[in-house]
């Protein structure tokens, strides 16, 4: 038996799985939470370009194919980028990196959605030791 599986005397495992309740991986190192994000935010993006051409070039069939190759440039492009960016960091980064950004923008819509308790500071932590 592995070091790692060390039964106690009752037999129960004495370790605790680290990756036991993280998100998979879906697509390009993307969980299915920041593939929802990025599809999302390339989806949209895709619509907003897509009526535009859709207006110039009086085509209404433009629309539907910029949002489907939106997502597609954006879940390869955003996905490396992500993955990038999430390198080192733990799973939840995302997520309370995207809570910071939009209590620091936007404090009274963060106040309603739900997480208005966001502590936020700069600076430099010190142990208050004496030298």
């Amino acid at each position: 038996m592995p070091s790692s599986m060390i039964s106690l005397a009752d037999g129960t495992v004495s370790f605790l799985p680290h990756r036991l309740n993280r998100q998979p991986v879906v697509v390009r190192g993307l969980t299915a939470d920041e593939l929802w994000i990025c599809a999302g935010l390339s989806g949209s993006t895709g619509f907003l370009l897509g009526l535009a051409l859709a207006w110039i070039g009086s085509s209404i069939a433009l629309l539907p194919t910029c949002i489907v190759a939106a997502i597609a440039v954006g879940v390869f492009a955003g996905g490396g980028l992500l993955r990038r960016l999430k390198r080192g960091r733990p799973d939840t980064w995302l997520h309370r990196r995207l809570h910071s950004w939009g209590a620091k923008r936007y404090p009274a819509l963060a106040q309603r959605l739900g997480f208005p308790g966001l502590i936020q500071r700069s600076g430099f932590w010190t142990t208050r030791r004496g030298a």
